[in-house]
């Protein structure tokens, strides 16, 4: 019996993305949402017969309780995630079908996870913050803390160029991280820090190379120290080319909070950070790089830091990637946890190794 999969959100550049992952490598009938039925939208036209379309908005809540009953999997990618709460988990759980998501947001997460016993006590399955990062990132810190004794300290570092090739939500996700101070946990507590501050540079594969790196608010900064017992975590991000962390940091730093926390002027630094990408974008390309660092110590008891990276065209596609192995893995019953987990509590360092050959993943590895 074919499979059926909902995409909510599923005609974004990330919708068709995950969309175009799963038709590659399963069987499964997809079926993508939006508000209405424009044809010829975000590369609908070419992702063949077993695509469908259903019209659903969110606060729709009958549509979208009978789209999810008639479904196996249930991804949602509809961001940003600042602004979402968690009722498509929630509905979800209450029709007993295994659910997904690209969530890239504190909060979201944090009620995300408090549905953890419903969706135990449903059967359901839920992993959450999936995709490039969070997702192929948390799992490569995984892969590093269980080469170690003993692990002390993660470093994570992202760098996208331009656009990423996501579209404008990726401007808005980056501007709504500016808003507020977060907290991390730096040498065994909870400290708060303020986004966009503290450069560091960090050596990237080709074709970034040595890129600054600012701290910005996480979902992973918080899962990553309770799926692991490390003093320190740390998650930074930078963009390329180096001007537009300049001019990030300056909004984020001498601009008044209250401004950016006014949504109109969120969606102006938006669209035009989003026009200025569409000259750069043809020079900085769209892809995307991640760089974990685990410290801590190896068998022997000495101390030892494991380093690992992985580069990729398009930050969007790479996102369809990690998300579509993560609804392979769940139609085909090779995930099954009942309950709510961050990526890397659910899925095994084996079979993360394994599902990134399938995407032609390759994950570079070296010892400090």
């Amino acid at each position: 019996m074919t499979q059926r999969v909902l995409i909510i959100g599923g005609r974004g550049r990330i919708g068709s993305s995950i969309a175009e992952d799963l038709i590659a490598h399963t069987d499964a009938e997809i079926t993508v949402t939006g508000r209405d039925k424009t044809p010829g939208k975000s590369g609908d036209q070419t992702l063949g017969d077993r695509l469908k379309f259903r019209a659903v908005h969110l606060d729709d809540r009958a549509g979208l309780e009978q789209a999810i009953a008639d479904s196996d999997l249930v991804v949602h990618s509809a961001g940003p995630f600042h602004h979402r709460d968690a009722r498509v988990l929630q509905l979800c759980i209450d029709r007993g079908v295994n659910y997904t998501d690209v969530s890239d947001n504190r909060g979201f997460t944090r009620r995300a996870l408090a549905l953890q016993d419903s969706a135990e006590k449903a059967g359901i399955t839920a992993v959450i913050n999936t995709g490039i990062f969070p997702g192929i990132s948390n799992s490569m810190v995984r892969q590093g803390v269980e080469q170690l004794q003993e692990a002390d300290r993660i470093h994570l570092s992202y760098v996208v160029g331009g656009s990423g090739g996501a579209g404008v939500t990726v401007m808005r996700t980056t501007f709504l991280g500016l808003q507020n101070p977060f907290d991390a946990w730096i040498d065994g507590q909870w400290q708060q820090v303020k986004p966009y501050t503290d450069r560091e540079t960090i050596e990237f594969p080709q074709p970034y190379g040595k890129v600054g790196v600012y701290w910005f608010d996480m979902p992973e900064a918080f899962t990553l120290p309770d799926s692991f017992p490390v003093k320190t975590a740390i998650t930074k991000f930078g963009t390329s080319p180096d001007l537009y962390n300049h001019l990030t940091w300056m909004v984020a730093n001498l601009w008044p909070s209250a401004a950016l926390k006014n949504s109109a002027v969120v969606e102006f630094l938006s669209q035009v950070s989003y026009r200025m990408t569409g000259v750069t974008d043809k020079f900085s390309g769209t892809g995307v790089a991640v760089r974990s660092q685990v410290n801590g110590r190896n068998a022997a008891g000495q101390p030892a830091t494991v380093c690992s990276a992985v580069v990729h065209h398009s930050a969007a596609v790479a996102t369809g990637i990690g998300t579509g192995t993560i609804a392979e893995l769940l139609l085909n019953g090779k995930i099954n946890k009942p309950g709510v987990w961050p990526v890397e509590q659910a899925l095994t360092t084996p079979l993360f190794e394994s599902i990134m050959t399938t995407r032609g993943i390759e994950i570079a590895h070296h010892w400090l």
